[in-house]
């Protein structure tokens, strides 16, 4: 049975959550004072949005479809000096 400090600590972990993942979207004023349903509800709907995002990036990886910038934001240089190579052939420019 969970004491009264750790369910006000879960709650405000789940306020957190959802005013730092929403991106700018929240404020903490607006999640605390929003329904419990609906912040439940917000808290699930951004939880799964990461999730399947994150599983999507590591289905990318493993079929080495791989992004120039990694997952920590640092920059993968050997995929990186690949794009910036010199197209060869004709260019359209004039």
């Amino acid at each position: 049975m969970e004491t009264a400090p750790q369910i006000r600590k879960s709650i405000f972990k789940q306020i957190h959550e959802i005013v730092f993942h929403g991106q700018g979207g929240y404020d903490y004023a607006t999640i605390y004072s929003m329904p419990l349903w609906l912040r439940k509800f917000t808290f699930h709907e951004i939880k799964t949005f990461y999730e399947e995002k994150a599983a999507s990036e590591k289905g990318a990886i493993s079929k080495g479809q791989t992004n120039l910038i990694d997952s920590e934001g640092k920059i993968n240089t050997p995929q990186f000096k690949q794009a910036s190579k010199p197209h060869k052939g004709k260019s359209s420019y004039k």
